[in-house]
């Protein structure tokens, strides 16, 4: 049994006519009522009853109908979505991202690919949901479990431990990684909770140290208000605190010490535009911009 036997048998039962059915497939006659037969063959049974004036499906015609027009219809769907691979892309490319990466590290780039790339109007949303549809290119720390959604990474931003002054003077500065366990920690969200693993390293020096974290959230912008609110040491991703760090409102801890890269930012989107010209062109540029404005 082949689909092109089937679509020639649904066409043929949809139709109750070889030569209507041949047309509409573009085959001719005799083609068609090839693959009929062979399918009756393989099949073991008669699909169609003919004669001079009349065709009718058997019963073992009617119940094999509904199938042959199930598959029919999802090779249309797939000769339609890999048609969409060659066609010219139009319209504005749909632009979504979560609010924090948006407004700190895609706004800036915005003006900048529109000056590269008059020719590619955008949409933009910068507190958008990107776990749903209506857009063509998300941008945030967490890719979509969904075989139909491709993404690609666009780095990890460098991670700081930061607190303000007003929080160090109350309860004292760490010299040395372990006497983070005696700070109040504002962590992202641990694999195994209570327990958060902060691993930070020095040249070749490498410290692991065990916390419970006052506050383990997710979302870098909460770790960060938190922080600037004075209520612990933040483990945040560097560019959200370059403000306050340049204006003395927060402070590095243990500058000596790295810690991990923060979560890695991503491009999604849909895998049907793998060959669109304009996310192709978005998505490389996102990969040469973000980067570097990451790392500030």
């Amino acid at each position: 049994m082949t689909v092109t036997q089937l679509e020639c048998f649904r066409a043929v039962a949809r139709r109750r006519h070889f030569a209507r059915a041949a047309d509409s497939l573009g085959k001719t006659q005799p083609a068609l009522t090839v693959h009929v037969q062979r399918l009756e063959a393989d099949l073991g049974v008669r699909l169609l009853e003919r004669t001079t004036r009349r065709l009718a499906l058997t019963a073992a015609g009617r119940l094999l109908y509904p199938h042959a027009r199930r598959v029919s219809e999802e090779c249309d769907a797939a000769r339609a979505t890999i048609a969409k691979l060659h066609a010219p892309a139009t319209g504005p490319l749909r632009i979504v991202s979560d609010p924090i990466y948006g407004r700190l590290l895609l706004t800036p780039l915005v003006p900048r690919f529109l000056e590269c790339f008059p020719d590619i109007p955008l949409e933009v949303a910068l507190d958008g949901v990107v776990t749903e549809g209506g857009w063509d290119v998300a941008i945030s720390a967490r890719p979509v479990e969904d075989p139909a959604i491709a993404h690609r990474s666009l780095g990890a931003p460098p991670a700081v431990l930061c607190a303000t002054p007003a929080y160090l003077e109350r309860r004292g500065t760490p010299v040395r990684p372990e006497d983070l366990r005696g700070h109040d920690l504002l962590t992202p969200e641990p694999d195994e909770l209570p327990e958060f693993r902060l691993l930070l390293s020095r040249g070749a020096q490498r410290a692991e140290v065990p916390v419970s974290p006052k506050l383990a959230v997710a979302d870098p912008a909460v770790l960060h208000a938190a922080a600037a609110a004075g209520l612990g040491i933040g483990l945040l991703p560097g560019f959200l605190c370059r403000q306050g760090l340049a204006t003395g409102r927060l402070k590095i801890v243990l500058p000596e010490w790295t810690p991990p890269p923060a979560a890695a930012l991503h491009a999604l989107y849909p895998a049907a535009l793998e060959a669109d010209t304009r996310v192709r062109r978005f998505i490389d540029f996102l990969a040469a911009s973000v980067i570097p404005a990451l790392i500030g």
